[in-house]
Formats: C-alpha cells, sequence, structure tokens
C-alpha cells in the first residue's frame, strides 16, 4: 500500500467522525419549535450523505488501486525493512491527518462534566465487572482442577502406601522363606547322599566279600633274621575305602603307599582293571583313578 492511499483512507474515518460531531452540536443548537432548524437539518443530512457517497467513491478507487498493485512477496532478508517501511507510512499519514485537524475544545459547564465522568465511570464499571467474571470463572476452573488433582493425589498415596507393605511383606517373606529352604534343601541333600554313600558302600562291601574274599587272613612271612610274623592283610573293600579317602582328602596327592597287607593279587586285579594307578616314578605307590573329573 503506498502513502496516498494510506491518507485517503485515515483522511476518510476523521472525516466521518467531523462531520458525525458536527451533526450532533448542531442537532444541540437547534431549536425544536424554529421552522428553520428543521430546514438547516435537512440541509445538513443531504450534505452529509453527499459527503458519505464522495468519500465511498474514494474508497472504491483506492480498493481499485490496491487490487492492481496486488501483494508483494517480501524476501526473508528483507522483510523485516519492508515492514518497517511500511508502518513508518502509516504514521506518517496518521501524522498528517492529526495535523490538518483542530482540537475540540469541550465545554467546561458542570452537567456536562459530571455527565462525562458517570459516562467514563460507568464504562469502567462495565470492565471491571467483566474482568471479575472472567477471574471468579477461571478461580472456580482452578479450583475444581486442584480438587480433582489433590483427590488424584490422595488415591495415588494409598496406592504408594500399599505398594509400601506389600513390599515389606514380601521381602521378609522372601528371606524367611529363601534362607530356610535353602537350609532345608541342602539338609534334605546331605542327607539323601549320606544315605546314598552308606548304601553304596554296603553293596560294595558285600559284593566284594562274595566274589573277592581273602585267601586267608594270617599269612606267615619269613623275615632276614629268620624270625616268623604274621601280617594282618586288609580286604579289598578296605583298599579301596583308603584309595578314596586319600583322594578327596588329599587331591593333590592322592597316591597311597602299598604296604604288606596289601593283599598284592588285589593290587594286580585294580591295576589291570584301570581302578588304580601306579606313581610314574614309584611304582610301590598307588592311587584311584579319579572317575569324578
Amino acid at each position: 500500500m503506498d502513502m496516498d492511499n494510506s491518507v485517503v483512507i485515515v483522511g476518510f474515518f476523521y472525516k466521518a467522525e467531523k462531520i458525525t460531531k458536527d451533526m450532533s452540536v448542531s442537532n444541540q443548537d437547534i431549536d425544536p419549535d424554529s421552522t428553520t432548524g428543521v430546514e438547516d437539518v435537512t440541509d445538513g443530512k443531504e450534505e452529509l450523505i453527499k459527503h458519505c457517497e464522495e468519500m465511498w467513491k474514494d474508497m472504491e478507487e483506492c480498493q481499485n488501486k490496491l487490487s492492481l498493485v496486488g501483494t508483494e512477496t517480501l524476501t526473508e532478508s528483507n522483510a523485516q525493512l519492508s515492514l518497517l517501511i511500511m508502518q513508518m507510512k502509516c504514521l506518517t499519514a496518521e501524522l498528517s491527518q492529526w495535523q490538518k485537524e483542530t482540537p475540540e475544545i469541550l465545554p467546561l459547564n458542570e452537567e456536562f462534566l459530571v455527565s462525562l465522568g458517570k459516562e467514563e465511570f460507568q464504562k469502567l464499571r462495565h470492565d471491571l465487572e467483566l474482568v471479575l467474571s472472567t477471574i471468579q470463572s477461571k478461580n472456580e476452573k482452578l479450583k475444581e482442577d486442584l480438587e480433582r488433582e489433590q483427590l488424584w493425589l490422595d488415591e495415588q498415596q494409598q496406592v504408594l502406601e500399599s505398594l509400601m507393605v506389600l513390599h515389606s511383606e514380601l521381602k521378609d517373606q522372601i528371606v524367611t522363606v529363601s534362607e530356610s529352604r535353602i537350609f532345608n534343601e541342602l539338609k534334605t541333600k546331605l542327607h539323601d547322599i549320606k544315605e546314598y554313600k552308606e548304601k553304596l558302600l554296603l553293596a560294595l562291601s558285600e559284593f566284594l566279600e562274595d566274589h573277592f574274599p581273602l585267601p586267608d587272613r594270617n599269612v606267615k612271612k619269613k623275615k632276614k633274621n629268620t624270625q616268623e610274623s604274621t601280617i594282618q592283610l586288609i580286604t579289598l573293600h578296605e583298599i579301596l575305602e583308603i584309595l578314596i579317602n586319600r583322594l578327596f582328602d588329599v587331591p593333590h596327592d592322592p597316591y597311597v603307599k602299598i604296604s604288606d597287607s596289601f593283599w598284592p593279587p588285589y593290587i594286580e586285579l585294580l591295576l589291570r582293571n584301570g581302578i588304580a594307578l601306579r606313581h610314574p616314578e614309584d611304582p610301590t605307590r598307588i592311587r584311584l583313578e579319579a572317575f569324578h573329573q
């Protein structure tokens, strides 16, 4: 929009306002009983209509000019500058129009000032009533929101307390149940293992006594000094028990020294069947094969 069009539009509004004020003043000054006053009023209305028609024609011409000019596409770099230029033109047109206007002097009589004050107070009261109504409605809404949020907070607090109680109960229950259950399970497993071990040893002992008996528990052996001594031989079950205990009690040195109480056929039987192994450097020591590894 160029400056001339802005001046025309602003001038249109100010001229219309001035004509309206002049008409209101003329109406106040007219004597209702005067015939001349009625004619002047009629002439004033015709003149006002004529002025309005002329200004309407000016408005149409301005509108046509604006439609022909069209909208300008502002680039990003010059957008702020173009906006400031347009604002400057509008303010310049408004300043020019105000410079052409003559300030209206209000009458200083008491009745006019009182009526004007009452009107301003009525407007202010109406505006304040609107503001008060708006604030009250907002306060009511905020109060409802606060009550709703407080209710939700109370519910969440109750849920939290219930969960804390449940968590405490479950924690105590888990600790108690886990400790007692693990202890009982271990105790039961240990008891079962001991019973199974006793059964295995008993079955092994019975099997060895039935199939591998000693030929004679008292074997006479001549010593170098030709004196005779009695050697007490041990059973195959006892030899295996010694080897097993040695393997588990001293795993880093599971070898057992072959004593005179070991019957040589039993040692040979264990070695040939892979049940026992001889020491690679000391043939007088044997160990049990680690079947559990």
